[in-house]
């Protein structure tokens, strides 16, 4: 039986799960809510389904909270977000040529490839230079678009140095919301966006609601030692996990 626009209720209660857990996970470290979403998500819809559904969800979330990403975001992430608007739409075009099986392949490895460069060295709280910044953007944004994952370069940049928890976290979402704006953008330029996706975004939401929330809650009562060893576990998991459904 299928509901929301053509979805079957299989793929409904997949969602709702991943999509509770993922945004808790979004509370609780600031970051991973696509990480998490879109490999799980791309198991059972199209890649570029995935992709779209989770950048509606992202863009709702965001701009429930734009107030406060906007006063505490560092000033790097003003720049990030303008070349993440540049760079997504050539990252949603190689999605749409690229097929389902190989997409599903190197989303994976995108979330493998941000675990591996969380383990580096923590650096102090200066901040990075011009080029260091621009390629974090530009690279950011073609994840946008590929894999609905701007976070892979954005996280080691903000949680890498030793920041204050609120501006990094703040950093990361604000560019994460503009990221999410540019993919639904993108999305409706190559004619990729479709109501079917906004309805079961619609419906997923209330899930996204509750568990940052209760992310949010939790993330209050943990250290900052404990905060960046989740925000690697959480990395980690979700590369593992979705390597090893494709396997």
């Amino acid at each position: 039986m299928e509901f929301l626009g053509g979805f079957t209720a299989a793929q409904i209660a997949a969602a709702l799960a991943a999509t509770f857990l993922s945004a808790f996970v979004r509370g609780l470290t600031g970051f991973g809510m696509a990480i998490l979403l879109v490999p799980v998500l791309a198991l059972t819809l199209l890649p570029v389904e995935a992709v779209l559904v989770t950048n509606v969800l992202a863009l709702l979330i965001g701009l429930s909270e734009i107030r406060r990403l906007v006063r505490d975001a560092e000033k790097s992430a003003w720049m990030i977000c303008a070349l993440v608007v540049v760079a997504t739409p050539p990252g949603l075009w190689l999605l749409t040529v690229t097929g389902a099986d190989l997409a599903r392949l190197l989303i994976a490895l995108v979330a493998l490839s941000a675990f591996a460069i969380i383990l580096m060295p923590q650096r102090d709280a200066m901040t990075h230079g011009k080029v260091t910044t621009g390629g974090v953007g530009v690279l950011s944004g073609l994840l946008t678009g590929f894999a609905g994952m701007p976070g892979p370069p954005v996280v080691p940049y903000y949680v890498g140095r030793a920041l204050p928890r609120h501006i990094a976290t703040a950093s990361m979402l604000l560019i994460f919301t503009v990221a999410a704006a540019s993919g639904l953008g993108a999305g409706a330029a190559f004619g990729e966006l479709g109501w079917q996706q906004c309805v079961l975004a619609l419906a997923l939401f209330p899930a996204v609601l509750l568990g940052n929330w209760l992310g949010a809650r939790a993330s209050g009562r943990v250290s900052d030692k404990v905060w960046r060893f989740c925000v690697g576990a959480v990395l980690g998991g979700a590369a593992l996990a979705a390597l090893f459904r494709l396997i």
